[in-house]
């Protein structure tokens, strides 16, 4: 049974009026950007590339960031890191709350800035600052990044999608200024798996999906990637959690079990539990994904 079987008559779509109107204006303002930098959730760098960016970035230049590193295992990274490199790109490894990481991204950006003073020089033109934008998902931390890259707080950062409402420009130095923008997400999740992804990770808005649905999908997730590498991933995540082994169960069977040995009974506890602390990273640093052999 695939990960999406349940889905079949609860799809996932989520794509509110600010994003629709986010997304329009940023299409106005791209001709304006010289770099794009496109954060990704290392825990699903595949989900959360959105399908229009190719089109979007065009012949800029374009900066890879998977943040969250924090959240998944040394191994697993260096595995994404070669997956892109063979892939011509060059992804820069972030966890943007504790600025681990930021260092390179800002070097990039400014490498990018005096490539492009270099052409208006031979063009006759005067330099002038780089101009970037942050695009993403929600909720993957590209105002957290932006933070960073500012060294202050000057845009809302918040644990949850859909803070970022406006687009605008911040100065963040006089060789850069960046365009932060909201989450971006295709009017139409035509991949299930995908947004189901974007639903354990907490990439997309609450209402759009059920809690239950989506935890049991994160225990059948788990334990196909625990049969299909285990060894990079921690041993037993949800048994060393809850004590309760998930193996003999389906992700729909484990709820109620789970409920019944923790919470009383409760399902709907018990999935909000389970992903809350997988969100938290208190299951241990567990990817949703694996690159592509």
């Amino acid at each position: 049974m695939g990960l999406t079987d349940n889905y079949k008559l609860n799809l996932i779509q989520w794509y509110p009026g600010h994003i629709a109107k986010a997304e329009k204006n940023l299409k106005e303002q791209l001709s304006r950007v010289d770099v794009v930098f496109e954060v990704r959730d290392a825990r699903i760098p595949l989900a959360t590339h959105h399908p229009q960016i190719d089109e979007w970035v065009g012949n800029k230049t374009r900066i890879l960031v998977l943040n969250r590193l924090d959240m998944i295992p040394t191994q697993v990274r260096s595995l994404w890191i070669d997956y892109f490199q063979n892939r011509g790109e060059v992804p820069y490894c972030t966890n943007a709350q504790h600025g681990q990481g930021v260092v390179g991204v800002a070097k990039a950006a400014q490498a990018a800035g005096i490539e492009l003073n270099q052409r208006r020089r031979d063009r006759g033109m005067l330099p002038r600052p780089v101009r970037a934008v942050v695009i993403g998902f929600p909720n993957v931390g590209k105002s957290a990044l932006i933070n960073r890259l500012l060294g202050k707080r000057v845009v809302e950062s918040a644990a949850r999608p859909g803070v970022t409402r406006q687009l605008r420009w911040v100065r963040i130095s006089d060789q850069l200024e960046l365009l932060d923008a909201p989450g971006v997400i295709p009017a139409r999740l035509g991949n299930q798996e995908a947004a189901v992804k974007l639903a354990i990770c907490d990439d997309i808005g609450q209402a759009s999906y059920d809690n239950q649905l989506v935890a049991g999908a994160l225990v059948d997730l788990l334990n196909a990637l625990q049969e299909q590498a285990g060894e990079l991933l921690p041993k037993s995540p949800l048994y060393s959690r809850y004590e309760l082994d998930p193996t003999p169960y389906t992700g729909e069977a484990y709820l109620p079990a789970l409920a019944e040995h923790r919470y009383k009974g409760d399902v709907e506890r018990a999935a909000r539990q389970l992903l809350t602390d997988y969100r938290k990273g208190l299951l241990g640093t567990l990817p949703l994904e694996l690159p592509p052999m």
